[in-house]
């Protein structure tokens, strides 16, 4: 039987993009891998189930979202709201199937709703927390979003140097983004303006910024 799942890597971060993935496939053909979610894998681990995955696939979609498109976006709607948004452009994609979202409003049916709203094409769509847990289809969609992710940033390393996970929680990438700005007076491009983060480091240095606009 067919089912698909969508699930996204990068919500939290302060810096690189956000990446969500819709899969679909036999869901008999991706237990035997034994995928779990992302976050209790191992990259190596990750990286290693990512192209057999993507092999017993039927069909799947990846949005990535840029810094600045989620700066954006966040002007009029909340982070909920976006990802609702871009998971119904998979699922427009993708196509009539049973879809298995990971809950990111803590009322699961309340986020199912907002999906349906955004959806051009008939589609069942059940959301859970922990989805990316407990349904191998979400898992896998989970890990395929997560390899992205992770391939993006170390583009992004390649060219700004090591800033950590990118995680506001991170003492490495709290210190990159502060020793960036007190050298270049600004934060850098692959940052996500709208996160409190920027402005409560700027409130450390004793600095200005607003949010919108370096400076």
């Amino acid at each position: 039987m067919i089912n698909c799942g969508i699930d996204e890597a990068g919500r939290g971060p302060v810096i690189g993009p956000l990446v969500i993935c819709g899969l679909c496939a036999e869901v008999e053909k991706i237990i035997p891998l034994k995928v779990k979610d992302s976050k209790a894998l191992s990259r190596n681990s990750r990286e290693k189930l990512y192209p057999r995955i993507i092999e017993l696939s039927n069909a799947y979609e990846i949005e990535i979202l840029s810094p600045d498109e989620i700066d954006r976006l966040r002007k009029e709607y909340t982070l909920n709201d976006i990802e609702a948004m871009y998971f119904a452009r998979i699922i427009d994609k993708l196509g009539e199937n049973i879809y298995y979202v990971d809950a990111a409003d803590v009322d699961e049916e309340r986020f199912a709703e907002t999906i349906r709203k955004n959806t051009h094409v008939q589609a069942k769509i059940i959301s859970k927390h922990h989805a990316d847990r407990d349904f191998p289809i979400v898992s896998a969609a989970s890990i395929v979003a997560k390899v992205i992710r992770d391939r993006e940033v170390e583009k992004l390393k390649e060219v700004y140097g090591d800033f950590g996970s990118g995680y506001p929680s991170d003492p490495r990438t709290i210190k990159f983004l502060k020793d960036y700005f007190k050298i270049n007076g600004s934060f850098p491009p692959i940052v996500r303006r709208s996160w409190g983060t920027l402005k409560k480091i700027n409130t450390s240095l004793d600095l200005f910024y607003d949010g919108e606009m370096d400076g």
